[in-house]
């Protein structure tokens, strides 16, 4: 038996967020049905709307569903803070590694997307099926419906990583990603707590480190709601930050 934990930053995404949640609670049931172990995690990240309220008031009839509150970090930080959220959470077994395998737990996974909306839950099975001959699956946006600027953005963020890792990766910050906890832990033992970036970081250093990683071409569409709270001046100084916190990174690699 496997686990898994869905998680979703979620930022003044009332607009979305009850579609979002009908949506991907029925692949965490479906896992559960095949006998493993599946959770949906979605992080506040201090939305100014009614996001945390409408994740509160659907509980009830979402029992998979963990909706979480903490003060505004922006989107990278609150990636990370999922992330270590979830590997704390499965760890409260309290089993060590000998008797957590012999419970039957083999492996825990990570899925990440976002709560906008323009990730399709029907490609992610194709990731799921190949859980065991990958340590990371990660969507690649060919056809993304998100506007020139953002296309702009991935392909300098490409150019970026490569200058500073010395690594191609085909689409670095992707939020459509399954990934091998056990291989995800060291990673981020060496990426800043509150760094904008994560997942431009993960990816970069998955690749430099020779991780076995899966590319698959995924759907992104326009967000499905609500207004888009990054517009090219806030890209910009998350950049220049990233830039500085690379540094930073490349020095814990070493």
């Amino acid at each position: 038996m496997d686990k898994i934990y869905f998680v979703l930053p979620a930022y003044n995404e009332e607009a979305n967020i009850e579609e979002v949640i009908a949506q991907w609670h029925p692949v965490c049931e479906q896992i559960n049905a095949e006998g493993n172990e599946a959770h949906l995690i979605i992080a506040n990240d201090g939305s100014k709307d009614n996001t945390f309220a409408i994740m509160q008031s659907l509980q009830s009839k979402y029992p998979l569903l963990e909706p979480l509150d903490k003060e505004n970090s922006g989107h990278g930080a609150t990636v990370l803070y999922l992330y270590r959220y979830a590997i704390e959470d499965s760890k409260k077994s309290g089993l060590s590694t000998y008797d957590f395998e012999r419970s039957g737990l083999s492996t825990t996974f990570i899925f990440q997307t976002d709560s906008d909306g323009q990730t399709l839950p029907e490609e992610f099975w194709q990731m799921w099926e190949n859980r065991y001959n990958y340590d990371f699956q990660i969507g690649t946006r060919g056809g993304r419906q998100d506007g020139a600027s953002r296309v702009f953005v991935a392909k300098t963020l490409r150019l970026v990583v490569w200058l500073m890792f010395h690594v191609w990766v085909k689409d670095a910050n992707t939020p459509f990603r399954l990934m091998n906890v056990e291989k995800l832990k060291p990673i981020l033992d060496v990426i800043p707590q509150d760094y904008n970036l994560a997942n431009v970081a993960v990816s970069a250093i998955a690749v430099r480190w020779h991780y076995n990683i899966g590319w698959y071409p995924i759907t992104f569409r326009p967000r499905q709601g609500g207004v888009n709270s990054i517009n090219m001046k806030r890209i910009f100084k998350i950049g220049f930050k990233a830039l500085i916190d690379f540094r930073t990174i490349n020095r814990n690699l070493r």
